[in-house]
C-alpha cells in the first residue's frame, strides 16, 4: 500500500477515536495529525475530579520507512487489528513498543 494510504487509515481512525465520548465528560481527547512528518497522537487531557488531573497519550503511530510503527497502543481493541482489518498487511506494521529482540517473535514487521 503507498504511504499516502496508510496516512488516510490513520488519520481516520485517530479522528473516529475522538469523535468517540469521553468518560468523564471533562476529559478532553485531541487528535495530532502531522502529515508532514508522519507523527499521529491521540492525546487526552483535563481533571477527572477537583484534585485529580489526566494527562497522556493513548495511541502514537509514526510512518517510518515505509511502514507503520505502532509506538503505543492504548485502544482496548488493538490498533494493529484494526490496521489488518483495513488491508494494511502485516510486513507493514511494526510493534514498535515491543523490543526488537521481542519483536522477531511476532508475526508483524521487526524493523
Amino acid at each position: 500500500m503507498a504511504i499516502e494510504n496508510y496516512r488516510q487509515i490513520i488519520q481516520q481512525l485517530i479522528l473516529e477515536k475522538q469523535a468517540r465520548k469521553s468518560y468523564p465528560e471533562q476529559i478532553e481527547k485531541q487528535a495530532v495529525l502531522d502529515t508532514e512528518r508522519d507523527h499521529y497522537l491521540l492525546l487526552h487531557t483535563g481533571w477527572r475530579d477537583d484534585n485529580h488531573r489526566t494527562h497522556g497519550c493513548s495511541l502514537h503511530i509514526d510512518i517510518k520507512d515505509g511502514k507503520i510503527w505502532i509506538q503505543h497502543d492504548g485502544s482496548e481493541a488493538g490498533i494493529a487489528t484494526q490496521l489488518l482489518e483495513l488491508g494494511v498487511p502485516k510486513e507493514d506494521i511494526v510493534l514498535a513498543f515491543h523490543s526488537p529482540y521481542m519483536r522477531e517473535f511476532t508475526e508483524f514487521a521487526t524493523h
